[in-house]
Order: structure tokens, then C-alpha cells, then sequence
């Protein structure tokens, strides 16, 4: 599942280009080692212009230090001149430097012990740098080589087709941005080869703060004493973990005990358990086991009729949402999806359920080549080149860092940054080859680069929209049904998206509003989402009084609103519609609140 993590990518500010290295025998780069800012001249007087991230690299204008024009008032130290925003230089104090030179070429022998250490495990000497400065900061880190069999300049081309792979569309990133490809209303774009090379390029990335993508999501037994109280951190302010901490079992210790078993990270599987349910009880049906149909409700009643009682499955639980696909929920409801499907495949106890749900993701991801977080991106360690760049769990390019930073964070805060964390790190054939922009360098390719089939889910939310079981939600009040329907097709490769109105035609413009029908095809599976657009209770795609009527009636008890209407009306999320949501309805007709979709 490819989801579009999103996150601000501040981070891509910590780096300057490194796919074209060959002009120099090396790189110099200032690794930050401790909080300091980016001045506009050699000294403290000087205006500051940007704060440079601790754990993070920036490439250096020279290898040379600048003198202090202030007599090193608040920096004992020489200065050094950064690259800190693309191109934008700035100067920082020597103090908060270590200085990491990396080799432009993977023909060097070499001089020092780790760099022989490196070379034996099997990394270029290009790696060197970046790996012997860990190495030093860091004694019990290992780094192991993951040979990818294919050359560096094809891994590009076949990672570079528009939807492959998107970046968010800041100043920053201007020289990233591919204009050939759609644009995305969340803010992300295509993004061209040398972006591609840059985010993919593991040389890129050999730093505390992001070296984590590399991490193996198996279970490490080195961090068996913390796995519970980090899993407790993800999911400890969620519904479903304080329901079943309260009826005795404590989620956090059967997550770790079933991720042993299946050799699978519990601060994955606690991550994973937290996508699906979210922290709110709306999936209370399949995470309690004691759901207990409504008669009143038209799924109450298909769930009593397709099952023969209102109780007949209680004592199952789905803790990863298996069996909800939009086609069974259209027809019978989330309950009834969800636990049906644990019935078949006999989840009675909350252990069964985490096990077994466990069990299928490891198998998916973990199980199938795909067991660190930038292998779910780059799904690049494939024997048959047909599956390169296919079944990739992220569009958001830098969502590997983005994750890696949090996790370094994580790791931080638990006081278990020196454990021995093994760190899985992709090498290419021919690396020195400079990757530049083609003319036609994103279009899809041919029979030998298919665009991919992602999952449907994965194509919502990596197009920056939400997805639950049956409905589409997070477009923004206004927006146009022609941008909905280009941005979904931008990331679905192959995949057809037709969006129907409430009167069941087909619709190619026009606001869309609750209730529309977007019906999308991934060339494996159809499904239809219904439009959720927070506040436009009526469905005419604004926020008028009719729906701030509707939302008072409904309090009242004199109008009932249901479906896609009912999470219309639920402008706060919290799952029901009261005082608060008619209060934000009131407020953004008034222009002083935005609802947040």
C-alpha cells in the first residue's frame, strides 16, 4: 500500500546534490553534531538565515574554513561556508562541525581501518565516508550491503515514470519538479530523473537522523527490553489499546510477544495496527468482540439476516482491517466485512486476531524482499525486472527520511541509540554514472517499465486524500470533479477513475460534493468510494445555512442524517454530530473557522 505520507519535507534542506560527483575526487560535507544556525557571513553578527539540523549533512561550498569576523564571540571556532537550500550558501560555526569527505569514485583503496572494514563487508569506497563517520559516532552499528544486481542508470529510468514517485512542490525542490506530470491539490508533484537519483542514492542519506530507512523491520532480540514501552508510545492514546487495556490485556505485550514469533518489528506492527484503526472508536465493531447488531440500522439488518443473530460474532476481532474492501462494505457494512472475515479465519481471541493479522503483512512486505523501509519505496531488490517499481507502499518520495527522522527520534528518547541496530544498505551497479533528465524521461515506458498497480486505498491516500471503507474524504471544499479524478489517475498508472454525481451521471467537471460516487479501477479490482466533504451535509458542494440547518435537526432529533451526509455532519471527527460541529458549520459560513477535511 502506497501512502502518501504527509509530511513537510523540511529535511530536503539538509542536503545538497550528490548525483553528479565525478567533477571532484571527493566530497566534502559538514555533518552537524550539535544546534547551531546558518548565518549569512563568518560570524555571529551576521543575520541568521536558517537553522541547520542536528544528525544532518550539507555539502560544503569549499573544503576550507572562513575566518571569524566577530573574534569568535559565541564560536570558538573557524567558519564554514554550507550548501543549505538547493543552491542558497550560508556560513556555520566550526564548533558544531565534523567534517566527512567521501570518495567521488569506487576505485580507491583504501588507508584506514574502517575504510578496510567497509571495503571487506563489500561497499564501494564511495560509501566510505559516510559510513566510517557513523561508525566512529556509533561502535555497535552494522552496516551490511545490499547488492542490487541491476545498473544504477536503469533502477532510475524504471523508478521515473509520472505517479511513480512524487515530491512535494516547494521553492526548495524547484530543480526536483518534473512539469510533464500532473500536479497534486495536496501540494505534491511529479518529480524529474535527478530527483529520483538523489532520494535513492543511499550515499545521500549515511547520517544519524536518516540512516533508519535502512533498518531491517524484522524483530531485533538487542531491543527486546524496550519493544513494549515504544509500542505503548504509537498506540497508547488510541481507543482500541485503552479499551483492552481496560478489560485487562495489555496490547502493547501481545503485539511483542506475536512479532517475535513472526520475526517482525512491533514498532511496525504497532504503526500498522494504528493506520487501520486510527485512534478513534469508529471501528469498535472489530476491535471489541462484542459487537452486537442494530435492527434499526438497514446494515443492522442485513447483518442479523445474513448471520441469524445480532450477536452471532462475538468474540472475533480484526485488528488490521482484513476483508473491508468497498465492495462487501457497500453491500453489508464494515462489521459485518471485518468479522465475517475473522470468523473464517478463526480470529476468536485478541491474540489470534494480532497474530494472524501479523502474519499476512509479514508476508506481504517483510516476507517478500521488502523488510526495510526504503525497499517499501524503492521496491528495487527483485530478481525479475518486471516487478521493479511495482507494489511500493510509498508515492511521497521522501517519506523513507521523513520516517527515518522519527524513528532516529524514537530510538533517542528511549536512550537505545547505541544498541547494535543493523542497518541494510542497497549498492548499484556502476554508481559513478551521472543520472540527468531525458526529454520524455517520466512517460510510462513501454512493455519493459508497465506502470504500476497499486491498491486502491494506496491510491487515495498517496493522492493526498483519506480512505476509509466505502468513502473518500479529505478534498478540499471547492474542488473541481476533473482535478479529483486527474490526480487519482496520476498515481494509478494504469488505473481508470469515473466519478458519478447523486443522480448517477457521469460527471467530468464541476464542484464535487457529498455523496458523488468515485468508482476506481486498478486493473485487478473496482471499487466505489462515496464522497465525504466535511460541512456539505445537503450535497451541493458548499457550506451554506441548509446544512447548518440540517446539523441543528439532527441534534434535535427531527432530521436524521446517514451516510456519507451523517460524516458530512461530523465536522470535528469525533463521532457524533453535536454542539461542537454545528458550532464549526456556523463559523466557516461566517468566514472565521475553516472545517478541516
Amino acid at each position: 500500500m502506497r501512502k502518501m505520507m504527509i509530511f513537510v519535507t523540511l529535511f530536503v534542506c539538509s542536503f545538497f546534490l550528490m548525483y553528479n560527483v565525478s567533477a571532484a575526487s571527493y566530497t566534502a560535507r559538514a555533518y552537524i553534531n550539535s544546534s547551531c544556525n546558518v548565518r549569512t557571513g563568518p560570524g555571529t553578527q551576521n543575520k541568521k538565515i536558517s537553522s541547520a539540523y542536528i544528525g544532518s549533512y550539507y555539502n560544503l561550498v569549499e573544503d576550507k574554513t572562513y575566518t571569524d569576523t566577530n573574534n569568535h564571540y559565541d564560536c570558538n571556532s573557524d567558519w564554514y561556508q554550507i550548501y543549505y537550500n538547493g543552491t542558497a550558501t550560508g556560513y556555520v560555526c566550526g564548533d558544531h562541525v565534523d567534517v566527512v569527505r567521501s570518495y567521488s569514485t569506487d576505485d580507491v583503496a583504501p588507508s584506514t581501518t574502517c575504510e578496510q572494514e567497509m571495503s571487506n563487508l563489500g561497499f564501494p569506497s564511495s560509501y566510505w565516508g559516510g559510513l566510517c563517520a557513523l561508525k566512529e559516532r556509533h561502535p555497535n552499528w552494522q552496516f551490511v550491503p545490499l547488492k542490487i544486481n541491476y545498473d544504477w542508470s536503469y533502477i532510475i529510468e524504471k523508478e521515473s515514470p509520472c505517479g511513480v514517485n512524487l515530491i512535494y512542490g516547494s521553492s526548495e525542490n524547484a530543480g526536483f519538479i518534473d512539469s510533464t506530470c500532473n500536479s497534486y491539490d495536496s501540494g505534491y508533484v511529479g518529480i524529474n530523473q535527478t530527483g529520483v537519483a538523489y532520494y535513492m542514492d543511499p550515499r545521500n542519506f549515511l547520517s544519524d537522523r536518516f540512516i533508519f530507512q535502512f533498518q531491517a523491520q524484522n524483530y531485533d532480540n538487542n531491543f527486546a527490553s524496550s519493544y513494549v514501552t515504544a509500542v505503548t508510545n504509537i498506540i497508547g492514546g488510541s481507543s482500541f489499546y485503552k479499551y483492552h487495556l481496560n478489560a485487562g490485556t495489555n496490547l502493547a505485550e501481545v503485539i511483542n510477544s506475536n512479532a517475535t514469533t513472526l520475526n517482525v518489528s512491533p514498532i511496525f506492527a504497532a504503526s500498522r495496527m494504528l493506520q487501520e484503526l486510527g485512534n478513534s472508536d469508529s471501528l469498535y465493531s472489530l476491535y471489541s468482540g462484542s459487537y452486537t447488531a442494530d435492527p434499526n440500522t438497514t446494515y443492522g439488518q442485513k447483518f442479523i439476516e445474513l448471520t441469524g443473530s445480532a450477536t452471532a460474532y462475538q468474540g472475533y476481532y480484526n485488528f488490521y482491517n482484513f476483508g473491508v474492501s468497498d465492495s462487501c462494505v457497500q453491500s453489508y457494512g464494515t462489521a459485518y466485512c471485518g468479522l465475517n472475515y475473522a470468523y473464517r479465519q478463526g480470529w476468536n481471541s485478541v491474540n489470534a486476531a494480532i497474530q494472524g493479522g501479523l502474519s499476512q503483512i509479514a508476508n506481504n512486505y517483510i516476507g517478500a524482499g521488502q523488510h526495510t523501509g526504503y525497499l517499501q519505496k524503492f521496491n528495487v531488490n527483485q530478481s525479475n525486472p518486471s516487478d521493479i517499481a511495482t507494489h511500493q507502499y510509498m508515492t511521497n518520495i521522501a517519506a523513507p527520511s521523513s520516517e527515518s527522522a522519527t524513528n532516529y527520534k524514537t530510538y533517542s528518547d528511549l536512550g537505545i541509540l547505541e544498541s547494535a541496530f543493523i542497518f541494510h544498505i542497497p549498492v548499484f551497479n556502476n554508481m559513478d554514472a551521472t543520472i540527468s533528465n531525458s526529454p520524455g524521461g517520466a512517460v510510462d515506458g513501454g512493455e519493459d517499465n508497465p506502470p504500476s498497480s497499486l491498491p486502491i486505498s494506496t491510491i487515495v491516500t498517496s493522492s493526498g486524500y483519506r480512505y476509509a471503507a466505502g468513502y473518500i474524504s479529505g478534498i478540499a471544499l471547492g474542488t473541481d470533479a476533473s482535478t479529483v479524478k486527474s490526480t487519482l489517475e496520476s498515481v494509478g498508472g494504469s488505473g481508470t477513475v469515473t466519478i458519478y454525481n447523486a443522480s448517477g451521471s457521469v460527471v467530468n467537471s464541476g464542484t464535487i460534493a457529498t455523496s458523488y460516487k468515485v468508482v476506481i479501477n486498478n486493473s485487478s479490482s473496482v471499487e466505489t468510494l462515496e464522497v465525504i466533504i466535511k460541512g456539505d451535509t445537503s450535497g451541493d458542494g458548499i457550506v451554506n445555512a441548509l446544512d447548518l440547518l440540517q446539523v441543528q435537526k439532527n441534534i434535535l432529533g427531527t432530521y436524521n442524517l446517514s451516510g456519507a451526509y451523517w460524516q458530512a455532519g461530523d465536522t470535528s471527527s469525533d463521532g457524533a454530530i453535536n454542539a461542537l460541529d454545528l458550532l464549526q458549520v456556523q463559523k466557516n459560513i461566517l468566514g472565521t473557522y475553516s472545517i478541516v477535511q
